[in-house]
């Protein structure tokens, strides 16, 4: 993963994240030599967010099949909760 530095940002911009980005998916912004912010192109973003709702479904299937799932009204969901307070 390649680093970019706040003053290399501060002083070349997007050109910066455009030339880190060329050869990898995602930068590194570091801020007084930590590591504090990644960057990356909108495309990659959609994609690992996309495997994040992926891995959610799966997971909610998983729930299902498994019988950790409830199904009720939204009035007795309420109530649930209220007895449960």
């Amino acid at each position: 993963m390649s680093h970019i530095s706040a003053n290399d940002l501060k002083t070349k911009g997007v050109a910066a994240i455009e030339g880190a980005l060329s050869e990898h998916d995602e930068a590194i912004v570091s801020v007084r030599g930590k590591d504090r912010f990644v960057v990356m192109d909108i495309a990659h973003y959609h994609y690992l967010r996309e495997c994040e709702l992926t891995a959610a479904l799966a997971e909610t299937r998983a729930d299902l099949a498994a019988g950790r799932a409830l199904q009720q009204t939204a009035e007795a969901h309420l109530s649930r909760l209220d007895d449960q307070a």
